[in-house]
């Protein structure tokens, strides 16, 4: 099957925590500013032995609202994009690919760390509430009816707003928590677990440890479809068009 070809459009859908930055930001926050007993939490949603969505909600529910910009400046201040991030979002913005960063990670920390990468074209994560006593997780972007539910942000439910006849769908991600998308996706460009799971599974995959993998790799799709829209055979009446594939 061919992964990509002159009819349909790249379009890419990038992770956050673990992706683009080093570090899980969330488990970064919860070391700093969690009180006792988050750890299990944690477990708990790494087993799935609750949702993604009750776990992450239940994190940030011990943590009092009024240390708002205290954990914005630490996010800021500890935060590592991953070598060769702003290389490849410049190379999408003017390769006029969309790179759609999608994100269970809360607004109030992945929205001032993306400010300085003005090529990303559209930001999906969590919200968040700080007017109670404690931060209450906002989910503008949860599942759809086609997903079984608590993934809090859906990255499968945002994937089928970019139809698979249309689009050719790029999904870079680590964890877990990008799994559903990466079955979804014509290709899945991943690292750590992530990495384990599409070789397990079976998923067309190619693995990465910096941006400028990734920028190769995407290098490598643009290829495949130009030589794809090169080796069509010409439209001789009365002849089936020959399907090619790379």
């Amino acid at each position: 099957m061919s992964l990509a070809n002159d009819s349909k459009s790249i379009v890419i859908f990038c992770d956050f925590d673990g992706t683009i930055t080093e570090r899980d930001m969330i488990i970064s926050l919860m070391e700093r500013f969690g009180p006792d007993g988050w750890e299990a939490i944690k477990d708990d949603i790494l087993s799935q032995r609750i949702s993604v969505q009750e776990g992450v909600g239940k994190l940030f529910s011990l943590i009092p609202s009024v240390r708002r910009e205290e954990l914005v400046q630490y996010a800021k201040d500890t935060v590592k994009i991953r070598n060769g991030f702003a290389e490849f979002v410049a190379y999408c913005k003017a390769n006029g690919i969309p790179f759609l960063v999608t994100s269970g990670g809360i607004d109030f920390f992945v929205e001032p760390i993306l400010t300085p990468y003005t090529q990303v074209e559209r930001i999906y994560c969590n919200g968040s509430d700080f007017s109670g006593e404690t931060i209450q997780v906002l989910w503008p972007h949860d599942c759809d009816d086609q997903c079984d539910g608590g993934c809090g942000l859906c990255k499968p439910s945002i994937l089928r707003d970019y139809p698979a006849d249309q689009y050719t769908r790029v999904v870079i991600g680590d964890s877990i928590t990008d799994l559903k998308a990466a079955r979804l996706a014509d290709i899945v460009i991943a690292r750590s677990l992530l990495l384990e799971k599409c070789r397990a599974e079976g998923l067309t995959h190619e693995p990465f440890q910096d941006f400028y993998d990734v920028l190769e790799s995407i290098e490598r799709l643009q290829k495949q479809s130009k030589s794809t829209s090169r080796d069509k055979a010409p439209d001789v009446p009365g002849r089936a068009m020959e399907e090619v594939s790379v």
